[in-house]
């Protein structure tokens, strides 16, 4: 990855910790415990005028493995 992209990507997750200090506060409490599998996530999206949707995913070993992954890589930007 070359600097500048590196460079755009921490300016947006600078400016997304900016926008959403309470949304990443919660991320670190969460994942500061770490992740098991057999974990529920869910997900409510609420768009002005409209109904609720929600989901959720039941986390499997294959999905820590993806998150270890992405770790790896953002600890190289």
């Amino acid at each position: 990855m070359n600097p500048a992209s590196i460079m755009k990507i921490m300016n947006a997750k600078n400016k997304f910790t900016a926008n959403h200090p309470k949304f990443v506060c919660f991320l670190s409490a969460v994942f500061s415990r770490g992740i098991e599998a057999g974990t529920v996530i869910e997900l409510t999206v609420t768009r002005p005028g409209e109904a609720p949707i929600t989901t959720n995913i039941k986390v499997q070993q294959s999905d820590l493995e993806l998150l270890q992954e992405l770790k790896t890589l953002s600890g190289q930007m």
